[in-house]
């Protein structure tokens, strides 16, 4: 009996090290693959993904003045990598993104490092994440910010102070970033409150207050960059501008034009009849918009054409409204404008910063040698499937009255994509990219589902 009891106590401490020295070798693997796996694509390139909007950004620190939708902190967070060809910036976002990806499997009970690792590489084999990490663009932000919001809500005692410092400073700049992104995470918090009295210790007080003190941060941040950038406490212009392309695009600046140039002396009034048919061509392309002195000619006739024409044609502006929202839930393909054709990031980057000319003018990019098609052929319905399954884990979840902290993961991350959808798409119209930058959050919730579930059923057995 004794040499049985030895020989089973040899056999459960060969067990548990080589259990040990497995999870050693996952460890080790993700310590040195996945961050440079996460940022495959810009090391493809030979240089970060760029965007027609990055030039923007980047000149903020250069020029000195306020211009629509670039928000001055993110291009100053640009600005501190340019010694560096902006590897710095690429390489914070992959690791704040494995770090936000293990970080949530922690607090959702499911961090196991073989589990990080499988689910981390199928996000960047099946998902926009590494392109979207690989990009000088605040996107990579949209969607980490909604799982740092989330922590921070529901984390409690299961994440240190330190953990909840970060969170609170990640969470504050990516609202700072971009409105959309601000807008989606404001629209979460008053969700939360809102909910709270049903829910109750679920969603804790501490923590809705730390979240919600998130977006009071961000927009202290973004005013005080302006104003540190362009002597001016302001919030970065452009929101009216934006929307009113999309009217545009809808037929509703045209109606409006002939309902009120009779009577009324507007500066659009003699080109109602040449309107281009996106919103894209009348503020990027060469339109009259450029004629009447783009944003600062038109901000304030076209900021009354907004407001007005709402009043003006309220069944309209919904029903445009509620068709936008639902063509951008459909729009998610990667890779929407990462192409070559920048020719104002160019021109951006070889006028302030001819240092980083050399090495971006190499780039496949810019030799037009990215094509995501067959890429699509993965990531587009690997993104539907995510979206249907999302609404299945969560409808299963409530069926069954399982009201835990992943069924609420996932009912944020469903608000947030409705969310998404509906201020991206009546301020700017539908695009893929609004799409992209959010949806792969969806597919990390379902695999984790899947890992739940198939975890259970081993433990069944």
């Amino acid at each position: 009996m004794v040499a049985s009891d030895d020989g089973a106590d040899l056999t459960t401490t060969t067990d548990h090290l080589r259990v040990r020295a497995a999870e050693s070798f996952w460890l080790w693997l993700a310590a040195l693959t996945l961050p440079l796996l996460m940022i495959a694509p810009a090391l493809w390139n030979g240089y970060p993904l760029l965007q027609w909007d990055t030039g923007g950004y980047l000149a903020r620190w250069y020029e000195g003045y306020l211009v629509p939708s670039r928000s001055t902190v993110f291009g100053l967070y640009l600005h501190y990598g340019e010694a560096f060809g902006f590897w710095i910036n690429i390489a914070a976002q992959s690791l704040v993104t494995l770090w936000l990806l293990q970080l949530t499997l922690r607090v959702l009970g499911l961090m196991q490092t073989s589990r990080f690792v499988a689910i981390s590489l199928v996000l960047i084999v099946s998902t926009a994440l590494p392109w979207l990490a690989s990009m000088l663009l605040t996107d990579i932000f949209a969607g980490l910010s909604i799982l740092s919001l989330f922590l921070l809500v529901v984390g409690g005692q299961r994440i240190s102070t330190l953990e909840k410092i970060s969170l609170f400073v990640f969470t504050a700049f990516a609202a700072a970033t971009h409105s959309a992104t601000l807008g989606v995470l404001f629209g979460l918090c008053v969700a939360g409150w809102m909910m709270r009295p049903l829910l109750g210790p679920r969603l804790p007080l501490a923590g809705l207050t730390q979240a919600s003190l998130t977006i009071v941060a961000g927009g202290l941040m973004l005013v005080s960059a302006n104003h540190a950038l362009s002597g001016q406490w302001a919030w970065t212009p452009g929101g009216t501008g934006v929307a009113f392309g999309r009217m545009m695009q809808d037929g509703i600046v045209a109606r409006f034009l002939n309902d009120h140039c009779p009577r009324e002396n507007l500066k659009l009034c003699p080109y109602r009849d040449e309107l281009p048919a996106t919103a894209d061509e009348f503020l990027w392309g060469h339109s009259m918009f450029n004629t009447l002195g783009r944003f600062d000619g038109m901000n304030d006739e076209m900021g009354t054409i907004v407001v007005q024409s709402l009043k003006d044609y309220p069944a309209w502006q919904a029903g445009a409204a509620l068709r936008a929202m639902g063509q951008q839930l459909l729009r998610v393909a990667t890779g929407e404008g990462t192409n070559g054709w920048i020719p104002h990031t160019r021109g951006i980057i070889e006028r302030y910063i001819p240092a980083q000319a050399a090495p971006m003018r190499a780039a496949r990019q810019q030799n037009w040698q990215l094509d995501f098609t067959v890429i699509n052929w993965l990531h587009v319905p690997v993104a539907l499937a995510s979206l249907l399954a999302l609404v299945a884990v969560l409808g299963h979840a409530l069926a069954k009255r399982r009201l835990d902290d992943l069924t609420l993961l996932a009912a944020t991350v469903t608000l947030a994509l409705l969310g998404n959808a509906f201020i991206c798409a009546v301020i700017s119209g539908p695009h893929d990219r609004y799409g992209a930058r959010m949806v792969w959050v969806a597919t990390f919730v379902v695999l984790m589902a899947l890992a739940r579930r198939f975890g259970e059923d081993g433990k069944a057995r």
